[in-house]
């Protein structure tokens, strides 16, 4: 990568940090307000910057990144297959779902999964026991994809996956347990959810960043020539 990409790219990591900070603390302001000053948690002001509603600036932002990386995801299928004559599949793959993640994080999909299993506790919220099963198939079958990648990308594809899926699964646990034993209309059970969107969108940054760098790697790798065949005879 030149000097002036690495620029380019250090400076979308600054700036996707700086609005991933400013969304958590004024969540958390919105939050901490609410409860400060008495008045219902479905004020205006709370509801929009809360990280525990839907339909409000952090699950726009949520949903523009997840989009944003399918974009990217399919600039590097199509960028590698003019290239090398041939792109794995699971680039292809990645966008789909992302586009489908992204489409969720508005419609909320998922949540019409919740009540199959009428569970409680950590399980409270249901819809994480068909999303972890299906968390761990789509792993196990994109971990030699992953692990074929170079080692720089491999690691930043890691972290960034571990801070998305402990977020938007793994903090739901936590979350489901205290909804279920306090309700969810408490500061408590705001601040995890900050924590769990919070982790999400960290998540998803970092992808995104990942995803430029490895882009514009591959926009400047030669292209690699496909062995001419034998003469005929």
């Amino acid at each position: 990568m030149t000097l002036g990409m690495h620029s380019i790219i250090r400076r979308l990591q600054r700036v996707l940090m700086l609005l991933w900070g400013l969304l958590v603390a004024a969540g958390l302001f919105a939050e901490c307000y609410a409860y400060r000053s008495g008045e219902s948690a479905h004020n205006y002001f709370t509801v929009f910057f809360s990280l525990s509603y839907e339909e409000n600036l952090p699950t726009w932002y949520s949903s523009s990144i997840l989009l944003i990386c399918a974009g990217l995801l399919a600039a590097i299928a199509i960028v590698l297959r003019r290239k090398e004559g041939t792109v794995k599949r699971h680039w292809w793959i990645l966008c789909a779902l992302f586009v489908y993640v992204s489409l969720d994080e508005t419609a909320t999909i998922h949540e019409h999964l919740s009540g199959i299993f009428h569970t409680g506790g950590v399980l409270y919220y249901d819809w994480v026991i068909p999303a972890g099963i299906f968390v761990l198939v789509m792993g196990l079958y994109f971990l030699p994809f992953v692990l074929s990648l170079p080692p720089r990308t491999r690691n930043k594809f890691i972290v960034a996956g571990s801070i998305y899926v402990g977020g938007a699964l793994l903090m739901e646990l936590p979350l489901g347990w205290w909804a279920d034993n306090h309700d969810t209309d408490n500061l408590t059970y705001a601040l995890i959810d900050i924590l769990e969107e919070g982790m999400e969108i960290l998540g998803l940054s970092l992808f995104l960043v990942a995803l430029a760098e490895f882009l514009a790697d591959t926009l400047q790798n030669p292209v690699k020539k496909q062995p001419a065949a034998p003469p005929a005879g």
